[in-house]
């Protein structure tokens, strides 16, 4: 059974921290594959000057294989389904970003709760700086600094793919 989560939220609200501490508590007891959006193409895949950046750079699609680690670079959009066949040995998927995609959806939240992703997700992930009051009744309300209470509801919720 394979099982996918989204996460979605504002800059530095802490999306990458809280899947990363979710992927730590996982991977003991199963294969977990993790999708980042980067949707204004800011990301820096390589060192300059290396075999990989040069290759990337040509517009090629690199693959980077180790003795630990394949890592896959491509200039193609790839819909969740294509990256699903393309990862395939995975129990759990966490994905951060695409709020667009229908998946199971956390918001991540500091300081403050922007309201035009509410129609995007299913729980929030907050802290003490935001104030639920402001969330409406049908989100559920899970405590950012509390990853385990996180995987409880992925484990309750996250949709099968």
């Amino acid at each position: 059974m394979r099982k996918a989560v989204a996460f979605t939220g504002p800059s530095n609200s802490g999306k990458t921290t809280i899947i990363t501490k979710i992927a730590s508590l996982l991977v003991p007891r199963y294969e977990v594959a993790i999708v980042k959006n980067d949707p204004k193409d800011k990301a820096k895949f390589d060192i300059e000057g290396k075999d990989s950046y040069k290759f990337f750079q040509t517009g090629a699609e690199v693959v980077v294989t180790s003795p630990t680690r394949t890592t896959y670079f491509s200039h193609r959009h790839k819909d969740l389904d294509a990256i699903i066949k393309m990862i395939e040995d995975f129990d759990y998927l966490l994905v951060e970003g695409l709020k667009t995609l229908p998946l199971p959806r956390i918001g991540v939240f500091r300081g403050r709760v922007d309201e035009s992703y509410f129609a995007y997700v299913d729980a929030v992930a907050i802290d003490e700086s935001v104030d639920k009051s402001s969330i409406p009744h049908n989100i559920t309300i899970l405590d950012l600094n509390n990853p385990e209470m996180i995987l409880e509801w992925i484990e309750q919720n996250a949709k099968e793919v």
